[in-house]
This record gives C-alpha cells, sequence and structure tokens, in this order.
C-alpha cells in the first residue's frame, strides 16, 4: 500500500462526508487493482526506427514506400487534404471522420526525387520523402512548411501495443494554435501539452492542463502558409512545442519544433495547406459540418447549479422580464433529478415541469437539461435496468460492468463506443422531452468517476466494443464523450425530425462539431479566468469546433461587479453566451451587481438580441465553410506578424473587431487593426489599419469596430430583418452575406451576397443572389458617413 494514497483516503473520508468520501475511497484502489490485473504488463521494450528504403509501389493519388522496418503510404485525396501513414495503416476506421475517407487525387503521382527521395506533387503542396523516412511538406513554390523526421516506436518484446513518437519541424517564423481547448492558448508558447480529457477536479485557469477537450490538432501559422496536421490516434499522449528563433546563433534560423509521443494507436496523420480558411474548409470537409443549432440557441442562456425549484426558476424569469432583460433560455443542473439520477425529476420540487416548460416556451424561453453518462446502479432505477437488459455498460476484464463514483453515488456507464447502446441512449431522450426540455448539454463524460487518488476516470483495464474491434479504456476515453454525443444527436434526429437538435458537450474530441458544441467547464472565476475564456474559444474555433462560450462570471467565487460586467460584455459576442455558477459561488443574474452594472449588462443584451441575425449567419456558414464564428485577427493576414501575436481581440465573422476589457480598471485600451478602415460601433469614429489604437473603454461598453463597406443582418426596431451597411473608404468597396434563416427546421436558405461601393457621397448596396443582381428587398441602413 502506497503511504501517499492512504493520507489521501483519510483525507476524501474526512472532507467530502462519510459515504461519498468512503466511496471514492473504494473506487480510487478498485481502479488500481483493476488495471493492477488488466492490464498487460509492459516488460522490456525494442526500439525501431523505418530504416532505409527498399521499394516504392506508385498508386492512386501517391503509393507506397517500403523501408527495412515499416513501410508508409502517401495520399494526396480530391480535396487538396494528404494523408500519411506508417506500418500499412489505413485512414478508417476512424471517429474523427464523417465518412469514407476522400478519394484520391488523380493528378498526383508518386515519382523519384534527388538524392534517392521520392516526391508526391499535387496543386496545393508537394511531400517528398527521403530515402530514411523524414516526410516534408512544402508549397507549390518549394517552401518548407513541416519536416516530419523518420518516427521511431517501442514496442514490447511479448508483444502489445508500441508506443511511438514522432519530431517535427516547422519554420523559424511559424506559431503554433489549437489542440482543443487549452486555457493558455490561443497562442501556445513553449511547453507539453497532454492529449487526455480530464475533469481538472477544480475551478481553473490558465496554467491548468489539460482540460476537457483535447485534440492532436494543430494549426501552424507561417509567413509562407498555414497547414493543419491531425495524429489520428486517440491514445493517451503527449506534445511538445518549441518555437524557432530567425537568426538565432550564428545568425541562421532555428526551426520551431513539435514533438508528439502517444502510448499507442496508429501512427497516421492528416495535412491541410492554405490560408486559415482553405484549411479549416479541407477540415471540416474531412470531418464533418457542424451542427446548426436552432435561432434561440445564439441568443441569451441563464443556469445555475441550485435552481432549487419551479418557484425560484419563475423568480429569476420573472426578474429578466421586469427589468426588460433579453433571455432566451434557462438551464437546469444536476439539482432538478431525483436523487441525482439521470432522466429523472424531483416531483418534490419540479412537480409540474412540462407546465413550467410550456409557460417558458409561450415568453419565447426554452429549457435545458443537463444530462450526465453515469447511471445509478441500482435495481428499480429504470435506465440502469434497461441498460442491464442492453448489456449497455462498460465491463472490466472479468466481463463484469465497470462500477465508479459520481453525483448519484455507485454507478455504471453506458459503452458509446458500441452502436447498439447508442441508439438505446438517444431513445432515453424521449423522456427529457415530454418534460418540455428544447435543448441538452452533457457533463462529465470525459468520463468522470470520484477516486480519492489516481485519475478520475475510468480504469484504463476496463473494456469497450470499439464499433466491434474490442479495446480498452486506453484507446475509447479520449473519444468516450464523442460517442455520447452522437447518440444523443442522433436520438434527437429520430425523436423531433423537424427540429435542429440543440446539444453542447463538455468534453469531445476530433469531429465533435458534428453534433454540437461545448464550453469551458469550470473555469475559475477572476481575471485570468476571463482571459482563459477568451483563449478557449479562440483555440477550440481553430480546431473546427465554432460554437463555445464560458461560464460567464466564472464558475466559482464571487466576481466583483466589474469582472462580472467585463466578463458579460465579453459573453454578448461569443457563439454559446451563457452565465453560470456552482452551488457555492456567488449570484449571476445582472441585477445582484448594482444599477451600473444593470444598465451596462442590458445594453449588450439588447446589443446581443440586435446581432442575433448576424450570428444565425455566421452559423450557416460555420456549417458550410467550417469558418468559426470567433476568428484570431489574422484570419485574413496570417502573414502579418503584429496580429499574429495578438491575443486579447478577435473578429466576429468578416464584419466586426471586437476588442474585450481583460484587466481591471482598465477604461482605454490598444487594439490593433488589420489592414483598412474601421469604425468604432458606438461613436462611428473612423480608424486606419494596419495600425495600433487606442480606444476608449468606459465601464460602459467595449470597444467593437466594424470594417467599412461591411453588410450585416441584424434586427431592426420593428423585430423585423434590416441591413446595416457600413459605408466603403473612398475608392474601396465592401460587402457582407446574409442568410435568412426561419430559426428551425431543415431548409437549406439561400447565401446572399452584398457589394457596397461608393457613388460621391452616396453608398450603393447591390444584391448578388440565384436569380443575378437585384436591388436589396431588406431595409438599408447606412452608418459611417460623418466620417467620410
Amino acid at each position: 500500500m502506497d503511504g501517499r494514497d492512504l493520507v489521501r483516503s483519510m483525507k476524501a473520508v474526512g472532507s467530502v462526508g462519510s459515504a461519498q468520501g468512503l466511496r471514492t475511497v473504494r473506487a480510487a484502489w478498485r481502479r488500481r487493482r483493476a488495471d493492477a490485473s488488466g492490464l498487460p504488463p509492459r516488460g522490456a521494450e525494442r526500439a525501431r526506427v523505418p530504416g532505409p528504403v527498399l521499394s516504392v509501389e506508385p498508386g492512386p493519388g501517391g503509393g507506397v514506400v517500403r523501408f527495412t522496418r515499416s513501410e508508409l503510404r502517401v495520399t494526396v485525396t480530391a480535396g487538396g487534404a494528404v494523408f500519411w501513414s506508417w506500418d500499412g495503416v489505413g485512414p478508417e476506421p476512424s471517429y474523427a471522420l464523417a465518412g469514407p475517407s476522400p478519394e484520391p487525387d488523380p493528378r498526383a503521382v508518386l515519382e523519384p526525387d534527388k538524392d534517392g527521395a521520392w516526391r508526391v506533387v499535387a496543386e496545393r503542396m508537394t511531400v517528398v520523402v527521403s530515402r530514411h523516412g523524414a516526410v516534408e511538406v512544402r508549397t507549390p513554390g518549394g517552401v518548407t512548411l513541416r519536416r516530419d523526421l523518420p518516427p521511431r516506436w517501442w514496442e514490447p518484446v511479448g508483444g502489445g501495443e508500441a508506443r511511438w513518437m514522432q519530431r517535427s519541424e516547422v519554420a523559424a517564423d511559424a506559431r503554433f494554435f489549437g489542440l482543443g481547448g487549452r486555457a493558455s492558448g490561443p497562442r501556445l508558447r513553449d511547453g507539453t501539452y497532454r492529449l487526455w480529457n480530464t475533469d481538472p477536479g477544480h475551478a481553473f485557469g490558465p496554467g491548468d492542463d489539460p482540460l476537457y477537450v483535447t485534440m492532436p490538432v494543430q494549426m501552424v501559422v507561417a509567413d509562407a502558409a498555414t497547414h493543419l496536421v491531425f495524429h489520428d490516434s486517440t491514445w493517451d499522449g503527449g506534445v511538445t512545442l518549441r518555437e524557432g528563433e530567425e537568426g538565432a546563433g550564428s545568425g541562421h534560423d532555428r526551426a520551431g519544433t513539435s514533438e508528439l509521443r502517444m502510448d499507442g494507436g496508429p501512427l497516421r496523420c492528416w495535412v491541410m495547406v492554405g490560408n486559415p480558411a482553405r484549411v479549416l474548409h479541407a477540415w471540416a470537409s474531412l470531418t464533418g459540418a457542424a451542427a446548426l443549432p436552432p435561432a434561440w440557441a445564439l441568443g441569451h442562456h441563464h443556469a445555475r447549479w441550485g435552481f432549487g425549484s419551479e418557484e425560484e426558476v419563475r423568480r429569476i424569469v420573472g426578474g429578466y422580464h421586469e427589468r426588460g432583460l433579453p433571455l432566451e433560455a434557462v438551464h437546469l443542473d444536476i439539482d432538478h433529478f431525483d436523487a441525482h439520477q439521470v432522466f429523472t425529476v424531483d416531483r418534490d420540487r419540479f412537480p409540474k415541469l412540462p407546465v413550467l416548460a410550456e409557460e417558458l416556451r409561450r415568453d419565447g424561453i426554452r429549457l435545458v437539461s443537463i444530462v450526465d453518462p453515469a447511471v445509478k446502479a441500482e435495481p428499480g432505477n429504470a435506465v440502469y435496468d434497461s441498460g442491464t437488459a442492453e448489456e449497455a455498460f462498460v465491463r472490466d476484464a472479468a466481463g463484469q460492468p465497470v462500477r465508479g463514483v459520481v453525483w448519484p453515488g455507485e454507478v455504471v456507464y453506458p459503452d458509446f463506443t458500441r452502436a447498439r447502446t447508442r441508439r438505446w441512449w438517444g431513445d432515453l431522450y424521449e423522456e427529457r422531452l415530454s418534460q418540455g426540455f428544447a435543448g441538452f448539454w452533457h457533463d462529465m463524460n470525459e468520463p468522470v468517476s470520484f477516486a480519492a487518488f489516481g485519475e478520475s476516470t475510468l480504469p484504463r483495464s476496463a473494456r469497450h466494443d470499439l464499433e466491434g474491434r474490442g479495446g480498452d479504456h486506453r484507446e475509447a476515453h479520449n473519444v468516450y464523450a464523442l460517442g455520447m454525443a452522437r447518440a444523443g444527436y442522433e436520438g434527437l434526429r429520430e425523436l423531433t425530425p423537424q427540429e435542429r437538435p440543440f446539444l453542447f458537450s463538455r468534453s469531445g474530441w476530433a469531429g465533435m462539431q458534428r453534433y454540437g458544441g461545448t464550453w469551458s467547464g469550470d473555469v475559475a472565476t477572476g481575471w485570468p479566468g476571463l482571459r482563459a475564456s477568451l483563449s478557449l474559444v479562440m483555440g477550440l474555433g481553430l480546431c473546427g469546433v465554432p460554437y463555445s462560450g464560458p461560464d460567464v462570471g466564472g464558475f466559482d467565487g464571487s466576481p466583483s461587479p466589474e469582472l462580472y460586467l467585463r466578463w458579460f460584455q465579453l459573453g454578448a459576442y461569443l457563439p454559446l453566451f451563457r452565465t453560470h455558477a456552482s452551488l457555492r459561488a456567488g449570484r449571476r443574474e445582472p441585477w445582484e451587481f448594482g444599477d451600473d452594472v444593470l444598465g451596462h449588462a442590458r445594453v449588450a443584451l439588447v446589443e446581443r438580441r440586435r446581432l442575433l441575425p448576424y450570428f444565425m449567419t455566421l452559423a450557416h456558414l460555420a456549417r458550410r465553410t467550417g469558418a468559426p464564428y470567433v476568428r484570431p485577427v489574422w484570419w485574413g493576414a496570417p502573414e502579418d506578424r503584429a496580429l499574429r501575436d495578438c491575443e486579447d481581440a478577435f473578429l466576429l465573422g468578416d464584419c466586426l473587431l471586437v476588442a474585450p476589457v481583460l484587466d481591471p480598471g482598465a477604461d482605454r485600451r490598444a487594439v490593433q487593426l488589420p489592414r483598412g478602415r474601421w469604425y468604432d460601433t458606438v461613436t462611428e469614429e473612423a480608424y486606419e489599419g494596419p495600425a495600433q489604437v487606442l480606444i476608449d473603454a468606459p465601464l460602459s461598453r467595449i470597444p467593437v469596430l466594424a470594417r467599412a463597406g461591411a453588410v450585416l443582418p441584424v434586427r431592426g426596431e420593428d423585430g423585423g430583418l434590416e441591413l446595416e451597411v457600413w459605408a466603403p473608404a473612398r475608392g474601396r468597396t465592401g460587402g457582407g452575406l446574409v442568410v435568412a434563416d426561419s430559426g428551425d427546421g431543415w431548409d437549406e436558405p439561400e447565401i446572399e451576397r452584398y457589394v457596397t461601393r461608393r457613388k460621391g457621397k452616396r453608398v450603393i448596396v447591390e444584391r448578388y443572389g440565384e436569380d443575378g443582381r437585384s436591388e436589396p428587398s431588406l431595409p438599408v441602413r447606412v452608418r459611417g458617413l460623418g466620417a467620410l
């Protein structure tokens, strides 16, 4: 027995309470015993590298290069992405891909290169394979973007899963982004980032890693081009990044490096090259279009762990109505369950939940339910009984259901890597719909099992179906939440076929955008937590997850009025705009922070509602192109290094630049502007970029600037749709895209393109649609004319 673990066990019993504390102690020891007996011993290992080239076999889109100890498959797809893999591994099966892998590009040919190397020349890149197994990605002009050195494997002598390492070099000027939701981003500095979805067990800040959503997805931005690389292995691993230096040492550049180490799984990767928009479009084509939220999900949501009754929900909603504050959704946490059991209702505190839901819906407010994966392991619990009959739960090496500890006590876990289990789970949402819920947030799905010591998740030896292939939790852990999201989404599509499902998940993996979005999880209340909130949203967007947002105000503690307001103002411009807090935290209603904060929060809420048509347009564009709503300021000019290093502002679509206040006491802030003219949306003062400008940021607002020539669909004073046009600069044109959405359903509305230009002192706006060029059919309001 480990003495330190014994001390932790004693502390757990004392701090958590006798019953639950004892459960967490038993769970920790049970997990340790399960892994000791259920995992193969590692034992001695032998190292392996590819060795020299033996032969080459050209094929569609590329071919196979055989080395003495491995073989490399290289395929350029018709969409322009390149796939390569070692040891004969194919692109499927994969949890990331939305469907079958793309067809190869017949124009791409494997041909000899100099020094015994081989190359595949494609439209957007050239891939060069050296005679010892290094793989280099170059631009069509011959500039090297990435060079993967020959990989190395460590194989157990007695057989088993091989660990592997892949070291890569990138340009000295390159910057790293991505790897899922990282609190220290969006630009990833030197350090090691773990690839293992993790509930930190406490409110987190910028120094905490890993968090709930990790992905082996890197976006690398350099002067020559942007590229995205995805290593398709779901196993535990880590990425060590080191940025390069230009002119280091004797005047030579030092390349940036990325070293990926994985505990198992295939060594295969995808690479896409181009500008950021093209790269993410290719990524979305590969991993699936983002789920389209219903229009109400783009409004303001109010949540709390601790809405104890129907009366309290009515009181909160009444407070919004009395003060004229827009509200689109109310979220119920685990306290509305019967003894924390999923798919149940506490009838004492919520005796007429469907009636409450209908009352709220008449006022334009939807109810959203939390859903946890853990099922109380107790006969008589309907979900447990039906899941047992379906053999739906994760099992141990002896074939018995794996038990853990979460809010209901002793629990079991559905195996979401099994198709029958997903169908069973999806059908359970009928109970939620019958209670009047319109949306769902998945929590605790890393998955979590409380433990007094060690990892707070399932034993690594736990057995999963993995779509019939069979395997253990080492491979299934990172995609557990992805499978849960798929089960919920597909179940809702069957149960409510005329409505767009609204679902977001605390954990996930590459491709999770197909089923919905995510949120920050338990971000710490404080100014560092505010800054981390923006980092998470931006980083996730660059990994292909466009819909996300933080707990406004932070999950724990009591924010100061200033901090709450600045967080609220930031949230009003993020895709998921939700206030939320812990059971033990201070209140989050805007009126709890004084009349000044209430007045300023009302302005932010009214502006969010005015911009809802623009957010809906961005949602459609994210679905069709992969472009996130929230984009780094370098989105349109990644070669601009000043923009590339800017992390405290963002573009909302193509039209707006948002510069939140992230530091206490600030009433002005510097804003780094991309090229072109930008208007302050409040004062209509014009600024010229590229430049850094100082803009007033009183407590009443954060700086928001509109691009000259932009066309934004907004909600007019009469509630109808209108176009807000910002005057183009003299001699320049502008424009924007508009998708007029009905709010729900599966119709594919037309994308309308508007072009703006100057004619003397007038601004001309023209619509380009499927029927050609025409006058706008919507009311037009031109702004910024006074600054011309």
